[in-house]
Parts: C-alpha cells; sequence; structure tokens
C-alpha cells in the first residue's frame, strides 16, 4: 500500500465503493456498491484497473485532494467542473497527477455523483469481500465512514505495467445523463394497479423528492393506488419500483433493503441504473415501459462501450 492523495477537504458525502457484495444479500446485507455502475467501470478502466476495484464515489460535490505520490487518475460520471492546481481537467480520461497537485471541484453542472478511480485501486476496510462503504452497518470503505478532512487514500496494489495516461471514452460513447427516461419493465404486483394508475406509471412524469439517499428515492407526481390484500415480504432488487399506502412510488437504489412486502409495480433495468444513480432531488423522471429484448440490447451498448477500454 502508498499513501497517493491526501484529503484536504471530503465534499458533501464522498464515499469508498466498488461492486459491492451481492453474495451477501441472502443473509439480509444489503448488496451497495456504486452507485452508477457505468461510471465506476470506466473509471477504473480509464486506469487500467479491475472493474471491481475501488473508487470514490461523490455525491453532490466533489472533495479537495492533494497528491502525495504521482499518480494516474480519471474522473467520470457527473460534471462538478473538475480542476488541477486551478485549470479545467477532463473527464473520462486518464490523467496524471505530480506530487503537490491538488485536485479540485468547481461545483455541479449536472448529474449528482462523481466517480474518481487512481491507477492501482483504492485500499479499505473489506467487509464480506467488498471494500464498499456500508454506512448503516460502519463498515467497509474509510472505517465504514465517510472521507473527512485528513484522511490519506492509499493504493490497493501496486502497479506492475507502466502507468498510461490519455486514454479516454469518445464523446459518443459517454451515457447521457440529461435523459431522465428510465426504461422499466412491469413488476409483478402491476396488475394491483387499476388501468388508469398502469397508464399513470408510464406516461406520467415524476420528481425526485428531497427523500433521496442511495437507499432509494421517494418520488413525487401522480398518486397510484393499489388494491389487493397485505403481502409477505419478499426479495428485492435495486431498481425496483415500490407503491407504500402513500400512492408515493419508491425507487429503490444500491443499498435497499433486502426484502420488503410493498407491491413492486415497475423494475428499472440495470441498463437504466447508471442513469437513475444521477438524478438529484428536484430532477424529473419518466418510466418507459421496454421488453426484455430491448433491456438486453441496451445492456450490451453499455458493454460495447466498456469494451472499447479493456486494452490499452
Amino acid at each position: 500500500m502508498k499513501g497517493v492523495l491526501r484529503v484536504v477537504a471530503a465534499g458533501l458525502f464522498t464515499t469508498i465503493q466498488d461492486l459491492g457484495r451481492p453474495a451477501a444479500i441472502s443473509s439480509g446485507v444489503p448488496a451497495g456498491g456504486a452507485m452508477d455502475r457505468f461510471a465506476h467501470r470506466a473509471a477504473n478502466l480509464l486506469t487500467g484497473n479491475s472493474p471491481q476495484d475501488a473508487t470514490l464515489e461523490c455525491a453532490m460535490s466533489g472533495p479537495h485532494l492533494l497528491a502525495e505520490e504521482s499518480c494516474l487518475v480519471a474522473i467520470t460520471g457527473a460534471d462538478f467542473d473538475p480542476r488541477v492546481n486551478g485549470a479545467a481537467a477532463p473527464m473520462w480520461m486518464g490523467i496524471f497527477l505530480g506530487r503537490g497537485d491538488r485536485l479540485t471541484f468547481g461545483g455541479r453542472r449536472s448529474g449528482a455523483r462523481v466517480y474518481l478511480a487512481v491507477g492501482g485501486g483504492f485500499e479499505a476496510d473489506r467487509w464480506l469481500s467488498s471494500r464498499s462503504t456500508n454506512l448503516m452497518a460502519g463498515r467497509g470503505g474509510m472505517h465504514g465512514r465517510t472521507l473527512a478532512a485528513g484522511d490519506l487514500l492509499s493504493t490497493a496494489t501496486e502497479r506492475s505495467a507502466p502507468a498510461i495516461a490519455g486514454r479516454y471514452l469518445p464523446p459518443a460513447l459517454r451515457p447521457d445523463y440529461s435523459d431522465h427516461k428510465l426504461h422499466a419493465m412491469p413488476g409483478p404486483h402491476v396488475k394491483r394497479l387499476d388501468a388508469e394508475g398502469r397508464r399513470r406509471l408510464f406516461s406520467a412524469e415524476f420528481k425526485v423528492s428531497r427523500e433521496a439517499d442511495r437507499m432509494g428515492y421517494r418520488l413525487e407526481g401522480p398518486l397510484l393506488a393499489t388494491s389487493g390484500d397485505e403481502l409477505l415480504s419478499f426479495g428485492l432488487v435495486a431498481g425496483a419500483v415500490q407503491v407504500p399506502r402513500s400512492g408515493q412510488p419508491i425507487l429503490l437504489m444500491a443499498d435497499h433493503q433486502t426484502a420488503g412486502g410493498y407491491p413492486v409495480v415497475a423494475t428499472v433495468v440495470s441498463a437504466s441504473m447508471h442513469q437513475a444513480a444521477q438524478l438529484a432531488p428536484g430532477d424529473p423522471l419518466r418510466f418507459v415501459q421496454t421488453t426484455a429484448a430491448q433491456a438486453a440490447r441496451l445492456r450490451l451498448a453499455l458493454s460495447e462501450a466498456l469494451s472499447t477500454l479493456s486494452a490499452p
């Protein structure tokens, strides 16, 4: 391990995340991990890492980091106006930081979460085979908490191959985070909505409320009334759209509970979850009904975009 980046200021909500701990779901532990997995994977690939390595996830504002050693980094996801020593820094590209360089962010311009990878991946506490931060359990990441001023971030492994700066993801292959249409398939309890409710679900505009975090987003908009007897608890997945008795739908995100009893009327497909991850309170969204075949094509397009980064 080698200390490479010192936290001067942590930003609003910065944590260490990888691809989570899906094997722990059966034990009641949320899978967690990066909210925008496309941006997380791209940042790792741009720095020569495995997609499973840990990155920083910075929500709503970015940190101020001081390079203690020279290192290769990549910034992806939302646009928070990244800067190196005060000069604009490129996104979706591997760039070198020299010892003493300062990486800062001018302010949020679009999106909700920035991802920062460093060559060698970030070292962090492991819990249940993952470095992801679980704040509720206080495990993983930087001692189970958000980053704080003074923290020293270290790399997990020493690079054996030379670091290569300048690799980038072409703009045409980058996600369009301004597109707030989330592709979704009808859920197992969609028939608990009447015809008008189903029409509203896949046609009306909703808005992310202030009750939004890594567990899920409560949505504002037309109420969706459900009928039928109370359900026994059942397993849940990220992307599930639950409707509690209030009629305000809830979109489950990375740290969602593993089981629940509210009807699931739709599920956002995995290929749209990176867009959902970049929504902030107040942002509008629509659910677009999608078939399994369409979802597979969307997922394939994302995989092909990342495959362009898989080899130097």
